[in-house]
C-alpha cells in the first residue's frame, strides 16, 4: 500500500513538474512568435572576444562565435537575417548570419571603430573608426566599402538620419559634428558642439540633431536644416545615453552623477523636468506604448532595473537583476527585457507586465552590448 502511494506522489511530481514548465515557456514566449520563428538575443563577450547567442524560447545559450578582440556596436539588420557588429581591437566590422550561426564577412574599417549603424532602408553599413580618423560606407549586399570620409579627429560615432540622406557624425578630438551626405559621404558641414560629443540621436523629422558631451556636462542641439548649433544645454551630471521617446517630443537623459533623469523639450530645446530615479541611473529603455510610455533604467550602482511611467513622472519598485547591469533591450512585442549584467557576467530576462526577473542566464566574463533578431 505505501509502495503504491509513493507511485502516485512521484507520478503528481512529474505532472506538476511538466504543467510548471509549460505554463513558465507560455509566459515568457512573445506573442509574436509563430511556429517556425526564433527568437535570438546576441551579447558580446569582452572576456572571450565572442559573440554569445541566446535562445529566448529555450532560455539559453546555444553558441558562441568567435569574433575578434573588443566586440561591441551590435546592430540586427532591418531587412536580412544579420548581425553587424565591430571589434575595436582587430579594427574590423564583421557580419553574422543568424540561419547558419556563423560569420559571413570580415571588413577593414581602420584603427579603433565603436559601433555599426543602419541606413533607414538597409542598404548600407557605416562605421567610424577613431583611430583611423575616417567612416566607411558599407554596401550590404556585397558587403565591401563603397565611400570613405575623413569628418574630424577622432570621429566617435555616425549616425543616419531618418530620411536617409545625412549622416551625422561626431568628432571626440575636435568639439564638434560633421555632417555628411548619406550617398557620397561628401562633407556637407563641421559645426562646433560642447567639448568632446559622443552620443547622436536624430528626431523623426530629421530636423535636429541632439548631441551628448559627457565631460562637459551638456547637450548640444543642432539644427541639421539650417546646420547651426542653437544651443549648449547645461544638465546635471555627465550625460551619456540619449533615449528619444518615438514622436520625437521628449529625450531622456540618464546621468549616474546626478542619481536622476534628465528629460528635454525637444521642440523649445530646453529642460523640462528631472526625477531622481536611484543611486546611478545608466542606460534606458523606452516602451512604444503611445498612451503611457515605461521607460526602463538600469542602476549599476544599486544593481536593479527602474521602471518609470514617463506620462505620469512616477518612479516603479525596482527589480533586482544582477551586478552592475549596463544596456537593457526590449524584445519585439515588448513582453520581455533583456539586460547585461556587466558584473555577474549573465543576462537577466525581465517580464514587462507587473515587472520582474524571469531568469539570468549566463554569458561569460565582461558582456557589453546587445541586439535581438527575429527570424
Amino acid at each position: 500500500m505505501k509502495f503504491r502511494l509513493n507511485l502516485r506522489f512521484c507520478f503528481l511530481l512529474v505532472v506538476l513538474a511538466i504543467s510548471a514548465t509549460c505554463q513558465l515557456s507560455k509566459e515568457h514566449r512573445p506573442s509574436i512568435l509563430n511556429p517556425g520563428l526564433k527568437m535570438y538575443a546576441y551579447v558580446t563577450s569582452q572576456g572571450d572576444a565572442s559573440l554569445v547567442v541566446v535562445d529566448l524560447v529555450g532560455l539559453a545559450v546555444v553558441k558562441r562565435i568567435p569574433v575578434g578582440a573588443g566586440p561591441s556596436g551590435l546592430r540586427a539588420h532591418p531587412t536580412r537575417d544579420e548581425i553587424w557588429g565591430v571589434s575595436t581591437g582587430t579594427g574590423h566590422a564583421w557580419v553574422v548570419d543568424t540561419r547558419r550561426g556563423e560569420i559571413v564577412a570580415q571588413i577593414p574599417v581602420g584603427a579603433s571603430p565603436f559601433a555599426v549603424e543602419l541606413s533607414p532602408d538597409g542598404s548600407r553599413a557605416y562605421v567610424a573608426a577613431s583611430g583611423a580618423g575616417t567612416v566607411v560606407a558599407i554596401d550590404c549586399a556585397t558587403r565591401k566599402i563603397v565611400a570613405r570620409a575623413h569628418p574630424g579627429r577622432h570621429p566617435w560615432l555616425a549616425r543616419a538620419a531618418p530620411d536617409g540622406k545625412l549622416l551625422v557624425v561626431s568628432n571626440r578630438g575636435d568639439d564638434s559634428i560633421t555632417l555628411l551626405d548619406a550617398a557620397t559621404l561628401a562633407v556637407l558641414a563641421t559645426i562646433p558642439v560642447a567639448s568632446q560629443p559622443e552620443q547622436i540621436v536624430i528626431l523623426p523629422d530629421s530636423s535636429k540633431a541632439f548631441v551628448s558631451a559627457p565631460v562637459a556636462g551638456k547637450l548640444s542641439v543642432v539644427d541639421l536644416r539650417a546646420r547651426a548649433l542653437l544651443a549648449n544645454l547645461p544638465v546635471p551630471g555627465h550625460p551619456g545615453n540619449l533615449v528619444l521617446k518615438p514622436d520625437g517630443g521628449e529625450l531622456y537623459v540618464p546621468s549616474p552623477e546626478s542619481h536622476g533623469l534628465t528629460i528635454v523639450n525637444t521642440w523649445t530645446n530646453e529642460v523640462a523636468d528631472f526625477l531622481l530615479v536611484g543611486s546611478a541611473p545608466s542606460r534606458g529603455s523606452l516602451s512604444s506604448d503611445p498612451n503611457n510610455p515605461i521607460l526602463y533604467v538600469t542602476d549599476p550602482v544599486a544593481s536593479r532595473l527602474t521602471p518609470l511611467e514617463i506620462r505620469y513622472r512616477k518612479v516603479l519598485p525596482p527589480v533586482s537583476v544582477g551586478q552592475q547591469p549596463g544596456v537593457c533591450r526590449l524584445v519585439p512585442g515588448e513582453e520581455l527585457l533583456l539586460v547585461v549584467n556587466e558584473g555577474s557576467g549573465d543576462l537577466a530576462v525581465v517580464r514587462t507586465h507587473s515587472p520582474s526577473l524571469l531568469t539570468l542566464i549566463p554569458i561569460g566574463e565582461h558582456p557589453s552590448d546587445l541586439a535581438i533578431k527575429v527570424f
